[in-house]
């Protein structure tokens, strides 16, 4: 499993993080500069629009003969949209103009009039939008009486403001594009170590630590391991772990070692004195020839059996490779088929006749391989079982397979069924008179299949059980030679041979 997703996660988690921040910064310094910006041109404007005011009431004082007279046109240097109007004691317009292009002064319509009405002669500043002219900044003043109303219109200021929006929309956006660049490659380039970490974690995952054969775990670089971030402690920590998770496999690598030293040296120990209890018991039986001298031969045969069982699999144990000789995969399982028609006539033994199956290895350690399947389907089912034996060859694999019609393997059973001392005598029957075994045959077996770099499977219901085991075919000739002794020709194979007929 890659450590990339949840890095993706993070990093983007991250991006959003600082982009939303940048967005409101960039928001709210965009805000405060328009606004700004806004209060002073406002505040120049309003100026303008006092002196203005000024002006009028002033012109309009050299001639208190005339009350609704406004004063300004007469006047030179007014500005374009300049309005003006005169206002009664009331507050209502008397007279009012606005200053136009290369014209006169036109006069306001109705409705550009009852949008100035209700302004109050303080001096305050306000903001109406007169129709036809567009919004605008006005005051009205009452200079001893001469009621005077004065304004100037806000396009320049809205277009300036627009104008200030649209840069600062346009950098900003920029600029965050480019923020948001660069913070990306800082947060990708500060998450490189905790990446690799993670990495690591990931390789320690993949290790076989359930088989006791790794030897050195990854380790978090050195360079990530500083104490001076969070990422550089999280890795020290991590290095920590892989150290006691070492210890404790080196233990018990050291413990599974002494348990294998055991095994063999007990075994190798016990082989003299039960092939001597053997010898004695196969003398006496000679000389005085009675049944407990029998059963003491035959219990020195099972306990001679179990212990070179036992050695076998401390040698497995240590991983030694099987001598590499060539030979038939056919011609053991035919031999092993005769063997056991000969010793077994309690069940039926059928064969299909194997073609040719060259493979390199151990030729003992697979014709024990095959006996100890045949031996297992004899001793753990009821006499008048079928088994049936048959090699199928492709051109990089020889499977066999050894299929009976017993009662089955119990299914919680079938997981463990390799593994050592593992028995079903509640299950599956025995053969009257069988003293069974230890449970190591097919873990004997499974050794051997791993050691030639095979496989072992099984398949069991009632009335159906399948051991498979695949092996790996030798490599074809460079040269020829003479055909082997004893192989047949590449032809279809017939029917299974009943027992007690040819192979």
């Amino acid at each position: 499993m890659s450590h990339r997703p949840w890095s993706r996660s993070l990093r983007t988690r991250l991006l959003v993080l600082v982009t939303a921040t940048l967005v409101c910064l960039c928001a709210a310094l965009a805000l405060t500069s328009v606004l700004a910006l806004r209060a002073y041109l406002l505040g120049n404007l309003d100026d303008r629009v006092d002196d203005a005011a000024a002006r009028s009431a002033g012109g309009a004082a050299l001639h208190p003969e005339l009350p609704a007279g406004l004063a300004f046109p007469d006047e030179g240097g007014r500005p374009e949209g300049l309005l003006a109007a005169r206002l009664d004691a009331d507050g209502h317009l008397v007279s009012a103009a606005v200053v136009t292009r290369d014209a006169a002064p036109r006069p306001l319509t109705g409705a550009q009039r009852a949008a100035l009405t209700g302004i109050r002669a303080d001096g305050s500043p306000h903001t109406r939008t007169v129709p036809g002219l567009g919004t605008y900044r006005v005051t009205a003043l009452d200079a001893s009486g001469i009621r005077v109303l004065t304004g100037l219109p806000m396009d320049d200021v809205r277009a300036t403001l627009r104008r200030l929006a649209e840069i600062e929309g346009v950098v900003g956006a920029a600029g965050l594009a480019v923020a948001v660049g660069v913070c990306a490659a800082i947060i990708r380039r500060r998450l490189r170590p905790l990446g690799r970490v993670a990495a690591t974690a990931v390789e320690i995952s993949r290790v076989p630590l359930a088989h006791g054969r790794a030897t050195a775990l990854p380790r978090v670089p050195e360079r990530d391991t500083g104490p001076g971030s969070e990422t550089g402690r999280v890795g020290a920590a991590l290095n920590l772990m892989i150290d006691h998770v070492e210890a404790a496999l080196a233990e018990r690598r050291r413990g599974e070692e002494r348990m294998r030293r055991f095994l063999a040296d007990a075994s190798h120990e016990l082989r003299t004195p039960l092939a001597s209890i053997a010898g004695y018991a196969e003398l006496m039986n000679r000389v005085a020839p009675d049944a407990a001298w029998r059963r003491v031969g035959a219990e020195s045969a099972r306990m001679t059996a179990l212990v070179e069982d036992l050695l076998l699999l401390a040698r497995l144990d240590e991983g030694r490779p099987p001598p590499a000789e060539e030979a038939d995969l056919a011609d053991l399982v035919t031999e092993a088929v005769r063997h056991a028609r000969t010793t077994d006539t309690g069940h039926l033994w059928q064969l299909h006749p194997p073609q040719p199956a060259p493979v390199t290895g151990d030729a003992t350690g697979l014709r024990r391989l095959v006996a100890a399947l045949l031996a297992n389907a004899r001793t753990h089912t009821p006499p008048g079982t079928t088994v049936t034996v048959g090699v199928e060859s492709t051109a990089t694999h020889h499977v066999v397979r050894v299929h009976d019609d017993g009662p089955g393997i119990p299914p919680t059973l079938l997981p463990a069924v390799f593994d050592r001392f593992t028995r079903a005598d509640t299950s599956r029957s025995r053969a009257p008179g069988s003293a069974g075994g230890a449970g190591l045959g097919l873990a004997v077996a499974a050794g051997i299949t791993a050691a030639h770099g095979g496989r072992i499977r099984v398949d069991s219901v009632p009335g159906h059980t399948e051991f498979t085991v695949e092996l790996p075919a030798a490599a074809p000739a460079h040269t020829a030679g003479p055909p082997p002794r004893n192989r047949m020709p590449a032809t279809p194979p017939p029917a299974p041979l009943p027992l007690g007929s040819s192979a």
